[in-house]
């Protein structure tokens, strides 16, 4: 069974400022590798991170290595629902030999964390920045502690509301089965084409 815990941050304009500037260079580091997805038509995230995690890793120092890995993580998972998924209006299937079109993602796009980049203690939330760790306050309540106790982190994601409150979602499995695959869950939903898209992609198609 899937859960999925959200918890709002309660940050001061210090730490509000503090994420913006990391989802920027989330974004940045995404925007640099897309190119390289949409010219060589390799978004395996292993083949990806063969590939080109030196040399993000040598253009973005601040975001440290695990970092450069969330957002090698992001493009793979990107580009498989927008490239692969059988609704998909820019699946190449539809048009056999034609270009790709390259995704582009804005500075509001979500920041991916892992067990590396964030973790949990008694009473307390702590979580990666590129000015050093950030710590909040976490209260949950019974039943969710329970789900954190017995279930398994497949992901945690950041994303701001439109109340301009920054929120973390971890998504939870008690199966064993393999990490979240954006094609296999929007398949398994039955996402229509419209909706595959998020707002914070765009796609651009080649004339």
């Amino acid at each position: 069974m899937n859960f999925q815990i959200r918890v709002p941050l309660n940050t001061s304009p210090e730490q509000y400022a503090r994420l913006c500037a990391l989802r920027v260079v989330f974004a940045q580091v995404c925007n640099q590798l897309a190119p390289s997805v949409q010219q060589s038509r390799v978004w395996n995230r292993v083949a990806l991170h063969h590939l080109h995690y030196r040399a993000l890793r040598a253009q973005f120092p601040a975001l440290g290595s695990q970092m450069v890995c969330n957002a090698i993580y992001a493009v793979s998972k990107m580009a498989r629902l927008i490239y692969q998924h059988p609704q998909s209006p820019f699946n190449p299937a539809l048009k056999p030999g034609a270009a790709l079109p390259l995704l582009r993602f804005a500075d509001s796009c979500p920041v991916y964390f892992d067990r590396h980049t964030l973790s949990i203690k008694p009473g307390q939330l702590s979580l990666f920045t590129m000015d050093g760790r950030m710590r909040f306050d976490l209260t949950l309540e019974p039943e969710k502690l329970a789900v954190f106790e017995q279930a398994k982190l497949r992901e945690i994601v950041l994303n701001e509301r439109s109340d301009k409150v920054f929120e973390l979602s971890f998504h939870l499995d008690t199966t064993e089965a393999p990490e979240p695959d954006a094609l296999a869950e929007a398949v398994a939903q039955g996402a229509a084409s419209v909706a595959l898209i998020p707002e914070y992609v765009s796609v651009e198609v080649t004339p």
